[in-house]
């Protein structure tokens, strides 16, 4: 599932007239830096949209391991919008990737996939020191300890966007939109979440500014 449903405020501008994940770094639209994830990690993507969303379907006119999944009225956020997607998705673990990411290194799916346990975690998030962040400008996200279970820490790594979940909780919360924290909470309390550190180099693109320092950022590491 790719994230791309967002209003992109943060870009100002830019977003007047295309929908944030259309926007070009380094000459490709951040869809498409994620959408290369996942066609290298060999999964198909469910992508959804909400502004201006005809532009997002033109555009994944162009990927057909791709499909598109509109979100209207309302937009239903992270947690409402996956549960939204599953009957496309199936019953099958899930990765999760925001569209507003550029990552410089190896792909981040197959981080996730390698350390991924099935059996023993509810969710594997992918995590990033603050030191190899670029245009992130908040605190860290989690804390792992030494068996790699997370908690919640401002001290800890910055998540980044990409994660692997069982899907099943989502059926317990009766809200149409709502965030994946609450989700996340459950999992939390139950000691389920847990964390990888990425090797590479990741940039955070919410703002103007956020598109060169990707593109920097590019020009230094190697591209997913």
């Amino acid at each position: 599932m790719i994230f791309a449903a967002g209003f992109g405020t943060r870009m100002g501008a830019l977003t007047q007239d295309r929908p944030k994940p259309l926007i070009k770094v380094a000459g490709r639209a951040l869809l498409d830096h994620a959408l290369s994830a996942t066609h290298a990690a060999g999964v198909r993507a469910v992508v959804n949209a909400h502004y201006k969303a005809d532009m997002v379907a033109a555009h994944l006119r162009a990927h057909p391991n791709a499909t598109l999944r509109v979100e209207q009225p309302e937009i239903l956020d992270t947690g409402g919008g996956l549960k939204a997607a599953l009957p496309e998705l199936g019953a099958a673990p899930v990765f999760t990737l925001n569209s507003d990411a550029v990552w410089a290194g190896p792909n981040p799916l197959d981080c996730l996939q390698d350390a991924w346990r099935p059996d023993d975690m509810g969710a594997l998030l992918l995590l990033v020191p603050l030191a190899r962040t670029v245009g992130y400008t908040r605190s860290g996200n989690f804390a792992a300890d030494a068996q790699g279970r997370l908690t919640r820490s401002p001290d800890g790594m910055v998540y980044t966007g990409a994660q692997v979940l069982h899907t099943d909780g989502l059926a317990e919360i009766d809200e149409t939109c709502f965030s994946l924290n609450l989700l996340w909470d459950k999992m939390l309390d139950g000691q389920q979440i847990y964390g990888v550190e990425y090797p590479g180099y990741w940039a955070d693109v919410g703002t103007p500014q956020g598109i060169a320092l990707a593109e920097q950022m590019l020009e230094r590491h190697a591209d997913v």
